[in-house]
């Protein structure tokens, strides 16, 4: 018997029992396209998670205060000291301490009402430097952003975001505008290109004003700076940024790295953490979406075997016209085979489906690669040829007068 004419047999096998094929492959069906989901999910997050981080700034390196002690021995949490100030940034920007910095911008932050035209927001504001766009990866499509000269005159002036903008302006375009923040009147000279919300929140819902205007009208009191951000020179260069801000704010506070009362974050930590906990999970889930697959295959042994079961005479009258044990092997396997393949190219078309759909619902994207599909593939042909050796083999090894004298 030729391959084709085993394959023909393994075909018109499975079709003349239509449904108990059918319930068959819906196992190895749900199992595949469980799987290629379920990674498509856990790729998809690692993706997002990413593109998020790196959304913050290019080459970003971002300095925090430590954590504050309380009376009575109580520690706050990371960020809660005041420990920053705008010295460390002149340090941190010196090309003599630190070289592989390209560029500073330290930040200080409050949340506070904003009211323009007729209408009040509560938004975050922030006080910084003319470098802040650079480092954040920022721009300012429509109007500008301030300059130096307005940073060292402390000038009334604002650059918004696109949802501040939106909620206080709706569609007019709010550059020449004025806003109202704690009493001081502000023009607005620029709004922010849409960056969309990311780890650290909304990122278009903000003000940003000079660090002078933050300080003198905006603030309770001497304002605390909250975060310094750094951007390297390049991404081969972060490493030698990372030790130099380390290294240049030891120095700085007199501290050692025991003792020290800030910290310095990079942007490739951020993302190795974040990946690694959606890795993580994303191993989690696909195994619990490959039990699918093992009853899938353990459904293909038990058809395999009633097929077996039932075909006893025909396996022995193919024995008795001098089919070998090798060609009724062959002849099962290649039943079981198509079971698998049909039932994983069914699947991964219900991955596929299921890929274009669940980002419309979940608002979570999918990532599905050509690989995953072909993967996919090869373990369900796997899978129906594993479930088929026993049955096969059974087969195979049947006596040619004990099949023909059976009932």
């Amino acid at each position: 018997m030729t391959w084709l004419e085993t394959v023909r047999t393994a075909f018109d096998a499975i079709r003349s029992r239509r449904m108990r094929s059918a319930l068959t492959m819906l196992g190895i069906l749900i199992g595949i396209a469980a799987v290629m989901l379920t990674v498509g999910l856990g790729q998809g997050a690692q993706a997002q998670v990413a593109s998020q981080i790196n959304a913050l700034g290019s080459n970003l390196l971002i300095v925090t205060p430590g954590s504050a002690t309380a009376v009575g021995g109580i520690r706050g949490g990371r960020g809660s000291a005041t420990t920053l100030t705008a010295s460390d940034a002149a340090v941190l920007a010196d090309a003599r301490v630190a070289p592989d910095i390209a560029a500073v911008a330290p930040v200080s932050t409050s949340s506070q009402s904003v009211v323009a035209n007729g209408q009040n927001w509560t938004t975050s504001i922030v006080g910084t430097t003319p470098q802040w766009p650079v480092v954040r990866a920022r721009s300012t499509p429509t109007g500008r952003f301030f300059t130096a000269a307005e940073l060292s005159a402390g000038a009334p002036v604002a650059v918004i975001g696109s949802t501040t903008a939106e909620q206080l302006f709706g569609l007019r375009s709010p550059v020449g505008q004025t806003v109202s923040i704690g009493g001081a009147q502000l023009t607005v000279i620029g709004e922010l290109n849409p960056a969309g919300s990311t780890v650290g929140g909304d990122q278009d819902d903000q003000v940003v004003v000079p660090a002078t205007t933050f300080a003198a009208d905006l603030s309770a009191g001497t304002p605390s700076i909250s975060s310094i951000y750094l951007e390297a020179v390049n991404q081969q260069d972060l490493s030698a940024a990372y030790q130099e801000a380390t290294n240049a704010m030891l120095t700085a506070h007199g501290v050692t790295t025991a003792t020290a009362d800030f910290q310095v974050g990079s942007q490739a930590a951020l993302v190795q953490t974040a990946t690694s906990t959606a890795r993580t999970l994303t191993v989690l889930l696909a195994g619990i979406a490959a039990i699918s697959l093992l009853v899938g295959g353990i459904g293909v042994m038990n058809i395999m075997l009633v097929s077996v079961t039932e075909r006893i005479r025909e396996i022995g009258l193919r024995k008795a016209l001098g089919a070998t044990p090798r060609v009724i092997l062959r002849q099962f396997l290649t039943e079981a085979s198509l079971l698998g393949l049909a039932g994983g190219m069914l699947g991964v078309g219900l991955g596929v489906i299921g890929a274009l759909t669940l980002p419309q619902v979940l608002e979570q994207p999918v990532t599905l690669s050509a690989t995953a599909a072909l993967g996919a593939l090869a373990v369900s042909l796997v899978i129906g040829i594993a479930a088929g050796v026993y049955p096969a083999g059974r087969a195979a090894r049947l006596a040619p007068i004990d099949a023909l004298r059976s009932e």
